[in-house]
Protein backbone atom coordinates (compact mmCIF):
# COMPACT_ATOMS: atom_id res chain seq x y z
CA UNK A 1 0.00 0.00 0.00
CA UNK A 2 1.64 3.07 -1.37
CA UNK A 3 2.46 5.90 1.47
CA UNK A 4 0.40 8.94 2.15
CA UNK A 5 1.99 12.28 -0.03
CA UNK A 6 4.39 14.53 2.17
CA UNK A 7 3.49 17.89 2.81
CA UNK A 8 5.21 19.21 0.32
CA UNK A 9 3.83 16.89 -2.46
CA UNK A 10 0.48 17.62 -1.42
CA UNK A 11 1.36 21.26 -1.82
CA UNK A 12 2.68 20.64 -5.31
CA UNK A 13 0.00 18.76 -6.29
CA UNK A 14 -2.48 21.43 -5.72
CA UNK A 15 0.02 23.88 -7.90
CA UNK A 16 -0.36 21.89 -10.19
CA UNK A 17 -4.61 21.12 -10.23
CA UNK A 18 -4.64 25.30 -9.64
CA UNK A 19 -2.57 25.70 -13.12
CA UNK A 20 -4.24 22.73 -14.98
CA UNK A 21 -7.49 24.49 -14.60
CA UNK A 22 -6.63 28.13 -15.62
CA UNK A 23 -7.01 28.65 -19.16
CA UNK A 24 -3.44 30.36 -19.58
CA UNK A 25 -1.74 26.77 -18.25
CA UNK A 26 -4.63 24.07 -19.46
CA UNK A 27 -2.48 22.65 -22.19
CA UNK A 28 0.89 22.55 -21.10
CA UNK A 29 1.97 18.84 -20.85
CA UNK A 30 2.18 17.38 -17.41
CA UNK A 31 5.99 17.64 -17.59
CA UNK A 32 5.92 21.61 -17.98
CA UNK A 33 2.74 22.13 -15.20
CA UNK A 34 5.27 19.97 -12.85
CA UNK A 35 8.11 22.46 -13.49
CA UNK A 36 5.82 25.52 -13.74
CA UNK A 37 4.50 24.86 -10.20
CA UNK A 38 8.25 24.61 -8.91
CA UNK A 39 9.49 27.84 -9.75
CA UNK A 40 5.76 29.55 -8.75
CA UNK A 41 5.20 31.57 -5.36
CA UNK A 42 2.00 31.96 -3.68
CA UNK A 43 1.28 35.39 -2.72
CA UNK A 44 -1.23 35.50 0.47
CA UNK A 45 -3.24 38.74 0.55
CA UNK A 46 -5.45 40.28 3.09
CA UNK A 47 -8.05 43.11 2.17
CA UNK A 48 -6.97 45.90 0.72
CA UNK A 49 -3.50 44.76 0.78
CA UNK A 50 -2.03 45.89 -2.58
CA UNK A 51 -0.42 42.96 -5.21
CA UNK A 52 1.52 45.61 -7.60
CA UNK A 53 1.71 49.63 -8.07
CA UNK A 54 1.47 51.23 -11.30
CA UNK A 55 5.35 51.88 -12.54
CA UNK A 56 6.78 49.20 -10.22
CA UNK A 57 9.32 46.74 -12.14
CA UNK A 58 7.53 43.95 -13.46
CA UNK A 59 8.30 41.02 -11.02
CA UNK A 60 6.39 38.35 -13.36
CA UNK A 61 2.54 37.95 -14.22
CA UNK A 62 -0.12 36.48 -12.08
CA UNK A 63 -3.15 33.81 -11.78
CA UNK A 64 -5.66 34.18 -9.06
CA UNK A 65 -5.70 31.06 -7.29
CA UNK A 66 -8.95 32.20 -4.40
CA UNK A 67 -10.26 35.57 -3.74
CA UNK A 68 -11.33 38.88 -6.01
CA UNK A 69 -8.06 40.85 -7.42
CA UNK A 70 -8.97 45.08 -8.34
CA UNK A 71 -7.24 46.47 -11.34
CA UNK A 72 -7.55 49.93 -11.62
CA UNK A 73 -6.04 53.01 -12.52
CA UNK A 74 -5.94 56.40 -10.69
CA UNK A 75 -6.69 59.58 -12.57
CA UNK A 76 -5.18 63.29 -11.83
CA UNK A 77 -8.14 63.99 -9.77
CA UNK A 78 -7.59 61.12 -7.61
CA UNK A 79 -10.70 59.39 -8.61
CA UNK A 80 -10.05 55.55 -9.06
CA UNK A 81 -11.28 53.65 -12.07
CA UNK A 82 -11.49 49.91 -12.33
CA UNK A 83 -10.18 48.38 -15.16
CA UNK A 84 -11.29 44.68 -14.21
CA UNK A 85 -11.70 42.84 -11.51
CA UNK A 86 -9.37 39.29 -11.53
CA UNK A 87 -10.80 36.13 -10.26
CA UNK A 88 -9.81 32.13 -9.41
CA UNK A 89 -8.40 30.82 -12.56
CA UNK A 90 -7.95 34.03 -14.47
CA UNK A 91 -4.26 35.70 -15.02
CA UNK A 92 -3.25 39.49 -15.51
CA UNK A 93 -0.04 41.51 -15.78
CA UNK A 94 1.23 38.72 -18.93
CA UNK A 95 1.51 42.67 -20.55
CA UNK A 96 4.08 43.54 -18.04
CA UNK A 97 6.48 40.68 -19.28
CA UNK A 98 7.67 42.62 -22.43
CA UNK A 99 7.24 46.04 -20.92
CA UNK A 100 10.31 48.42 -19.74
CA UNK A 101 7.65 50.38 -17.90
CA UNK A 102 6.73 47.98 -15.65
CA UNK A 103 3.24 47.44 -14.07
CA UNK A 104 0.52 49.56 -16.27
CA UNK A 105 -1.84 50.00 -13.25
CA UNK A 106 -2.31 48.84 -9.73
CA UNK A 107 -3.97 45.72 -8.11
CA UNK A 108 -5.12 45.36 -5.21
CA UNK A 109 -6.98 42.20 -3.21
CA UNK A 110 -10.86 43.48 -2.60
CA UNK A 111 -11.43 40.52 -0.36
CA UNK A 112 -8.55 38.25 1.07
CA UNK A 113 -6.76 36.56 -1.48
CA UNK A 114 -4.16 34.10 -2.87
CA UNK A 115 -2.32 34.98 -6.25
CA UNK A 116 0.29 32.76 -7.32
CA UNK A 117 3.24 35.04 -8.75
CA UNK A 118 4.73 33.49 -12.35
CA UNK A 119 8.60 34.74 -12.45
CA UNK A 120 9.79 36.65 -15.52
CA UNK A 121 13.10 34.79 -16.02
CA UNK A 122 11.65 31.06 -15.85
CA UNK A 123 8.42 32.38 -17.59
CA UNK A 124 10.24 33.35 -20.38
CA UNK A 125 12.44 30.82 -20.24
CA UNK A 126 9.55 28.15 -20.88
CA UNK A 127 7.72 30.60 -23.85
CA UNK A 128 11.08 30.09 -25.23
CA UNK A 129 10.37 26.30 -25.45
CA UNK A 130 6.88 25.85 -25.83
CA UNK A 131 5.41 28.71 -28.03
CA UNK A 132 2.17 27.62 -28.02
CA UNK A 133 1.97 29.29 -24.40
CA UNK A 134 2.80 32.82 -26.36
CA UNK A 135 -0.46 32.09 -28.53
CA UNK A 136 -2.19 31.33 -25.09
CA UNK A 137 -0.81 34.98 -23.37
CA UNK A 138 -1.66 36.76 -26.45
CA UNK A 139 -5.27 35.46 -25.85
CA UNK A 140 -5.66 36.21 -22.80
CA UNK A 141 -4.63 39.65 -23.30
CA UNK A 142 -6.84 39.96 -25.75
CA UNK A 143 -9.64 38.85 -24.11
CA UNK A 144 -8.57 42.03 -21.88
CA UNK A 145 -8.39 44.18 -24.29
CA UNK A 146 -12.24 43.50 -25.29
CA UNK A 147 -12.78 44.34 -21.44
CA UNK A 148 -11.15 47.54 -21.92
CA UNK A 149 -12.86 48.70 -25.19
CA UNK A 150 -16.50 47.40 -23.63
CA UNK A 151 -15.54 49.78 -20.56
CA UNK A 152 -14.87 52.26 -22.92
CA UNK A 153 -18.50 52.06 -24.46
CA UNK A 154 -19.96 52.38 -21.40
CA UNK A 155 -18.33 55.13 -19.85
CA UNK A 156 -19.13 57.64 -22.53
CA UNK A 157 -22.37 57.47 -21.82
CA UNK A 158 -23.21 60.25 -20.56
CA UNK A 159 -24.66 59.97 -17.14
CA UNK A 160 -24.69 57.29 -14.61
CA UNK A 161 -28.29 56.65 -15.39
CA UNK A 162 -27.41 55.60 -18.51
CA UNK A 163 -24.32 53.56 -17.39
CA UNK A 164 -26.24 51.60 -15.09
CA UNK A 165 -29.13 51.30 -17.79
CA UNK A 166 -26.37 49.98 -19.87
CA UNK A 167 -25.12 47.28 -17.78
CA UNK A 168 -28.45 46.18 -16.20
CA UNK A 169 -29.54 45.43 -19.75
CA UNK A 170 -26.02 43.52 -20.94
CA UNK A 171 -25.81 41.84 -17.56
CA UNK A 172 -29.96 40.80 -17.52
CA UNK A 173 -29.52 39.34 -21.08
CA UNK A 174 -27.13 36.68 -19.61
CA UNK A 175 -29.31 35.70 -17.39
CA UNK A 176 -32.44 33.13 -17.55
CA UNK A 177 -34.89 34.62 -15.02
CA UNK A 178 -33.47 38.09 -15.08
CA UNK A 179 -32.04 37.74 -11.78
CA UNK A 180 -27.70 39.55 -11.84
CA UNK A 181 -25.35 37.90 -9.09
CA UNK A 182 -22.77 40.23 -8.20
CA UNK A 183 -19.43 39.07 -8.22
CA UNK A 184 -18.12 42.00 -5.94
CA UNK A 185 -19.51 44.57 -3.81
CA UNK A 186 -21.66 47.68 -4.38
CA UNK A 187 -18.62 49.56 -4.13
CA UNK A 188 -16.92 47.99 -7.11
CA UNK A 189 -19.62 48.12 -9.12
CA UNK A 190 -19.97 51.48 -8.40
CA UNK A 191 -16.33 52.05 -9.13
CA UNK A 192 -16.62 50.26 -12.59
CA UNK A 193 -19.13 52.10 -13.78
CA UNK A 194 -17.43 55.56 -13.00
CA UNK A 195 -19.22 56.73 -9.92
CA UNK A 196 -19.47 56.99 -6.22
CA UNK A 197 -21.21 54.40 -4.13
CA UNK A 198 -23.56 56.72 -3.27
CA UNK A 199 -24.88 58.06 -6.68
CA UNK A 200 -25.20 54.44 -7.46
CA UNK A 201 -27.03 53.96 -4.52
CA UNK A 202 -29.65 56.30 -5.07
CA UNK A 203 -29.96 55.49 -8.99
CA UNK A 204 -30.69 51.94 -7.67
CA UNK A 205 -33.71 52.97 -5.74
CA UNK A 206 -35.16 55.49 -7.98
CA UNK A 207 -35.23 52.12 -10.58
CA UNK A 208 -36.61 50.34 -7.59
CA UNK A 209 -39.63 52.68 -6.71
CA UNK A 210 -40.24 52.82 -10.43
CA UNK A 211 -40.88 48.43 -9.66
CA UNK A 212 -38.23 47.92 -12.72
CA UNK A 213 -36.04 45.87 -10.57
CA UNK A 214 -35.61 45.03 -6.69
CA UNK A 215 -31.98 45.35 -4.55
CA UNK A 216 -31.30 42.03 -1.98
CA UNK A 217 -27.77 42.10 -1.14
CA UNK A 218 -25.97 41.22 -3.59
CA UNK A 219 -28.60 40.22 -5.93
CA UNK A 220 -30.63 42.61 -8.50
CA UNK A 221 -33.38 41.08 -10.39
CA UNK A 222 -34.45 43.19 -13.45
CA UNK A 223 -38.47 42.96 -13.48
CA UNK A 224 -39.03 44.27 -17.19
CA UNK A 225 -35.93 44.03 -19.05
CA UNK A 226 -38.18 45.84 -21.73
CA UNK A 227 -38.37 49.04 -20.62
CA UNK A 228 -34.99 49.38 -18.96
CA UNK A 229 -34.18 49.15 -22.57
CA UNK A 230 -36.52 51.29 -23.50
CA UNK A 231 -35.41 53.93 -21.22
CA UNK A 232 -31.83 53.06 -22.37
CA UNK A 233 -32.70 53.99 -26.16
CA UNK A 234 -34.66 57.12 -24.61
CA UNK A 235 -31.20 58.29 -22.72
CA UNK A 236 -29.00 57.90 -25.81
CA UNK A 237 -31.57 59.81 -28.21
CA UNK A 238 -32.88 57.08 -30.07
CA UNK A 239 -36.43 56.85 -29.35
Amino acid sequence: MPSAPRPPDLKLTGLIGTLRCAQLFSGLPAEDLTTVAGFIQAVSLGKDDYLFHEGEPSRGCYLVQSGAINVHRVNAAGKEQVIHVFRSGESLAEASLASPTGYPANARAVEPSTVLLIPKAPLLDLIGRWPDLALRMLGSMSAHLRVLVSMLDDLTLKDVETRLLNWLVKHARDTQDGVIHLRGTKRVLAAELGTSSETLSRTLARLRDERLISVDGKTIAVHDAGQLAAMLRHNLGEA
